[in-house]
């Protein structure tokens, strides 16, 4: 694999591709552990998108030459102290995508951060003292999740995004 920034982009984007590709076929339903299979490639999708986010944060910080070019996070790269320092045009583009919060970036942010939060049961009041403390709840109960599509239409999103940057970056 060659050592030029881009390749991790790609990368990162093709592997999406291929945790899609395995999400669509869960979503088929048709193995016993559909459920597990989904989140499974759910979180692998937003793992690699995320990726590819920060793998094209590295592609403009690395044309630009920027301190930060190797920060481990998108969110070290996408604030107002990096844009004062070192104003560039993809990074601010990228980072009033990812201000607005029903951006497909705000989303992607958002679904990979949740990642990381332990499960919260919903808040109820408890009524009845006699109730058992431990309730059962099926995988079915959960909240509606992300779907194939959607993360499909981030994943061709960033594969403009990327394209777009990349031909205004060139040195031709």
């Amino acid at each position: 694999m060659a050592h030029e920034l881009y390749t991790r982009t790609n990368q990162k984007i093709f592997f999406a591709g291929l945790a899609l590709e395995s999400l669509r076929k869960a979503e088929a339903g048709e193995a016993m552990n559909a459920q597990a299979l989904m989140q499974s490639e759910r979180e692998a999708v937003l793992f690699h998108l995320y990726g590819a986010v920060l793998g094209l944060c590295h592609e403009v910080a690395g044309y630009y030459k920027l301190a930060e070019m190797g920060a481990p996070r998108v969110e070290l790269l996408l604030n107002q102290a990096v844009l004062q320092s070192s104003p560039t045009p993809e990074l601010a583009e990228l980072m009033e995508i990812a201000q607005q919060p029903e951006s497909w970036l705000a989303q992607l942010l958002a679904g990979y951060a949740q990642l990381f939060q332990p499960p919260q049961a919903p808040k109820t009041a408890k009524v009845d003292p006699t109730l058992p403390l431990i309730s059962a709840v099926s995988v079915e109960d959960e909240p509606e999740t992300l779907r194939y599509a959607e993360l499909e239409s981030w994943r061709q999103q960033l594969k403009q995004l990327v394209l777009r940057y990349r031909e205004s970056l060139s040195e031709c």
